[in-house]
């Protein structure tokens, strides 16, 4: 060590006596001013961050399920949306043909009990006389939502039933946006449908629209019924019917969780229309479907209680089912009265985890997945704490499931991070929607909590108003410093989630969101790409590190080391974000590694920037805001970073060694470093 760069140490040894905070610092820089990052790879003991630390929370809102991530292609599939009295609206099924040519009404002729609602299609032209049908034929058509995106070359399974007193001669297309355009077609013929009868089509696409539709037509006199009609492309993730570049969106974030249904989809305004998982699984004709009164959409539950399930365990991740505990936003069963409620509960958590032979197991073994579902976290409620019943029945639940399930970590509602639970529970709920300079500031929101009790599960965090704009690089930035705290402070905090994650361009209900998309198109908004910053950090361990700057609030960092599973190479990140407007240069030293250990060729260096702090991404251009990777050609123990103005750094220095020598370190944490 050289006699100048000893002399620097101890100068900073002592202004660190005036300003440090253990393990972080969030400092403000004046322009063409210096910070320093000191980073301890030695010091113990290590900690290891939860497997958990970062996931994603799913709601049914914005249409980000049905019209979204669930690629069924027909809207109001089994023509129940209108309700169960008739005659009921259809919408957005249309009629094809006047009031001369068809008349088109619903009865409740269904074959389905749950699915009573049938359109009754009478049909009064032909093929012939004087009364002759057009030549492209009478009958209904669906747009799906907003457009079906049909893709040329790709092939579409067609589904539905039909009955009619006469044979029938139908056609089913898939038509271009001009309604002239038949993409693809096929026609059938039968002479028997006295009774309802299933019908299955493949239709390969001979063109590509992103707004096409799907008719049922005929040019045969006669009555017919429909019901049941579903348009899924063959193209789905593994065909568990999930949209591939929405499913690859999700995957490409490797959650270590996924949160779901909710969220407010989970409690309805009223109970009536809160979300059933009883009415979610079993054959997907049979589901009845329920209207969302939350986000005032109607859902055929498509993507019901077992379809998330399969999700998760497509992820990777681990699935955190939040369930109805008998609340909503304006009605609520009584505690005295609630244990119906938890015996449901308890039965969906034999489907999830049940021998294939018990009850509820079995439903879900003849749905395909004989094995069970490793659902270890459960919420009661969602942002029930207030409410007069919550406590009452939430002791309910609690008692249930842990005499059934005593490995099921259970979330309460409650906040325990100003007060001391007056219940049991293995974690509480904590969200926040706020501000960008408030979002900044509770960077360290846990950094003096009790390190004992229930951990935080931050299901839900999000900066909205006029800083978040549709998704803008000012939001990721604040959002990016709140998880750098709650990465710092992952003793206390297990799980860390941003909210909401997917928006149809088409219906944007709660703004701003991670991910935009309509029926061909999506991008990322910022957030989503400041999240990818973190995606290594679950399972890794936690570095030691201290900011130190001239004064308060614009800078803050974390650090730690992590294992590549693909190379099985390791690597030391440094995250750091400049919530100001000045360019800072970063001193960063790095203690307990040397030099010569640090490999340069595969060190790197990426940066979520733009000149503009509201820039947001769109269509046109997805990746204005976007990570911006290159090789660090000063990647050393010792160098200096400038960071930009509102940017969030990310340093990676790839290691020779796959271990660090931490004395006192255990082997199964050292293997890890």
């Amino acid at each position: 060590m050289d006699l100048t760069y000893a002399a620097c140490k101890l100068l900073l040894f002592f202004l660190l006596i005036f300003r440090t905070s253990h393990q972080c610092c969030a400092t403000g820089i004046n322009a063409n001013q210096t910070a320093w990052l000191f980073v301890n790879v030695s010091e113990n003991p290590p900690r290891k961050i939860p497997n958990t630390m970062f996931g994603i929370s799913f709601e049914e809102i914005n249409h980000s399920g049905a019209g979204g991530l669930w690629a069924e292609l027909v809207s109001n599939r089994g023509f129940e949306a209108g309700g169960q009295n008739t005659p009921s609206n259809i919408s957005p099924w249309s009629i094809l043909g006047d009031e001369s040519l068809i008349f088109v009404s619903t009865d409740r002729s269904s074959c389905f009990d749950r699915n009573r609602i049938a359109p009754r299609m009478e049909v009064l032209c032909n093929t012939d006389g004087g009364n002759m049908c057009p030549a492209a034929g009478v009958g209904v058509y669906n747009p799906g939502f907003w457009g079906m995106n049909i893709e040329q070359g790709k092939t579409y399974k067609v589904t539905f039933y039909v009955r009619s007193l006469q044979p029938i001669e139908m056609s089913v297309s898939l038509i271009g946006s001009n309604a002239l355009q038949k993409l693809a077609t096929a026609d059938i013929i039968d002479e028997n449908v006295t009774n309802w009868t299933k019908k299955e089509i493949l239709l390969q696409a001979a063109g590509t629209d992103p707004n096409s539709r799907l008719q049922l037509t005929t040019r045969k006199k006669g009555t017919i019924w429909v019901d049941q009609v579903s348009a899924m492309p063959l193209s789905t993730h593994k065909g568990h019917g999930f949209r591939q570049d929405l499913f690859n969106m999700l995957a490409d974030l490797k959650p270590g969780f996924i949160r779901f249904p909710g969220g407010s989809f989970v409690e309805g305004e009223w109970l009536v229309n809160a979300f059933r998982w009883k009415e979610t699984v079993g054959a997907w004709e049979e589901r009845p479907g329920h209207f969302g009164d939350v986000w005032q959409y109607w859902t055929d539950d498509g993507l019901g209680y077992f379809e998330y399930l399969q999700l998760a365990e497509d992820l990777g991740a681990l699935p955190v089912w939040v369930f109805n505990n008998g609340i909503s936003h304006n009605d609520q069963v009584d505690s005295s009265v609630i244990l119906p409620f938890v015996q449901d509960i308890l039965d969906a958590i034999e489907f999830a985890r049940g021998d294939p032979t018990s009850t509820w197991g079995s439903v879900r073994a003849a749905m395909g997945h004989a094995e069970p579902f490793d659902l270890r976290y459960v919420a009661v409620g969602n942002q029930d704490c207030g409410n007069k019943n919550y406590r009452g029945n939430y002791m309910k639940f609690y008692t249930a499931i842990k005499g059934a399930y005593p490995d099921i970590k259970i979330i309460s509602n409650c906040d325990g991070s100003t007060r001391q639970l007056d219940h049991p529970a293995d974690l509480y709920d904590f969200h926040v929607y706020t501000n960008a300079n408030s979002m900044f500031s509770m960077a360290h929101n846990f950094d003096h909590n009790s390190r004992s009790g229930p951990k935080a599960f931050v299901s839900e965090y999000a900066v909205t108003g006029n800083d978040a704009g549709r998704g803008s690089l000012l939001k990721a930035l604040a959002e990016a410093a709140f998880l750098l705290g709650l990465e710092i402070n992952s003793d206390v905090v297990e799980m860390a989630s941003n909210a909401p994650l997917f928006v149809n361009a088409n219906d944007w209900r709660f703004n701003p969101d991670a991910i935009v998309f309509d029926s061909s198109k999506v991008y990322g908004t910022p957030s989503y790409w400041m999240q990818h910053f973190f995606k290594e950090s679950n399972g890794a361990i936690l570095l030691n590190s201290k900011l130190q700057a001239n004064s308060s609030s614009s800078l803050i960092a974390s650090a730690i080391s992590w294992k590549n599973p693909d190379s099985n190479r390791s690597y030391l990140r440094i995250k750091v974000v400049n919530f100001g407007s000045n360019r800072v240069s970063l001193k960063v030293s790095v203690d307990g590694l040397d030099k010569n250990s640090i490999e340069v060729a595969g060190s790197t260096i990426t940066t979520l920037m733009s000149s503009n702090a509201m820039a947001e991404n769109s269509f046109s251009e997805p990746k204005k805001v976007a990570p911006t990777t290159s090789q660090l050609e000063n990647a050393s123990n010792r160098m200096n970073v400038v960071l930009a103005p509102y940017s969030l750094t990310s340093i990676d220095l790839l290691r020779k060694s796959n271990i660090v020598q931490v004395a006192g370190c255990n082997a199964a944490l050292c293997t890890s470093l």
